[in-house]
């Protein structure tokens, strides 16, 4: 699932690939922008925002928004996809590497200058070097609705997404359903903000600290299976801030008071 850490990875990916190179191919396929052409625009920069992703290029900036299924791959000019052309969203190409991003939930084209008001909204980024931890807890000390709730709010802090939220919570001992202004929100916050950091350079993230496939998380989608500090089952719900996006989370009833 993209959070924070894979959306850091991609752009430092893409950065790497595309950074000073001259667009010899853009094409954004969604109605709104299908016309734009930056061919010829130098790429200045890929960078993350949370789980934003902007490639700043020309005067302009390309936004893109992962969610639960999008990805930006890359391949080399003339290279077949391995994925379906209809799920191609946006291409950005150079003379020695293509972008192709597939399932990208958001696609926006808006010039550099205006890009704040895109992402201006959200809240401190963990893996930023402006990262304001003070004004994170801030922000979030100031939420009254479940911690759950509020910590997915990236207005409050970005880059947190479902999985983290149920980790993070376990690790913390805390229930979804604690209203936050009963939460130990400094170090909840330290605790996600050095687990962002040590899973940003992980392929395969983890909660656990072990690697291996299936014991990477405590908690996340392991409904009905033992915990594995006490060997409770632990337990599934849905928690959101109004029926229309409810989040499905996880927790184990022994550990998480």
């Amino acid at each position: 699932m993209p959070e924070g850490d894979t959306v850091y990875r991609t752009a430092h990916r893409l950065d790497a690939a595309l950074h000073g190179q001259q667009v010899t191919r853009f094409d954004l396929r969604v109605p709104r922008f299908a016309t734009a052409d930056l061919t010829g625009q130098t790429v200045h920069e890929i960078v993350p925002r949370g789980k934003h992703l902007l490639a700043r290029i020309g005067e302009f900036t390309l936004h893109s928004h992962l969610r639960m299924d999008g990805a930006w791959l890359l391949y080399r000019p003339g290279e077949r996809w391995r994925h379906p052309a209809f799920k191609v969203r946006a291409i950005v190409g150079t003379a020695a590497q293509e972008a192709v991003g597939i399932d990208l939930a958001e696609v926006e084209l808006v010039p550099t200058r205006n890009e704040e008001e895109l992402v201006g909204h959200l809240g401190p980024d963990p893996l930023s070097e402006q990262w304001d931890a003070a004004e994170a807890v801030r922000r979030l000390s100031s939420d009254t609705r479940s911690i759950h709730v509020a910590l997915l709010d990236q207005r409050n802090v970005a880059g947190f997404g479902n999985e983290y939220a149920a980790e993070l919570l376990f690790l913390r001992g805390v229930l979804p359903t604690t209203p936050t202004p009963e939460v130990d929100v400094p170090a909840l916050i330290e605790l996600g903000a050095r687990t962002l950091r040590a899973n940003r350079d992980r392929v395969d993230r983890t909660f656990t600290g072990r690697a291996r496939r299936g014991f990477t998380d405590w908690v996340y989608g392991r409904a009905g299976r033992p915990c594995r500090r006490c060997g409770t089952l632990i337990r599934r719900g849905e928690i959101g801030a109004d029926p229309t996006r409810e989040r499905i989370t996880f927790w184990c009833p022994n550990c998480q008071r």
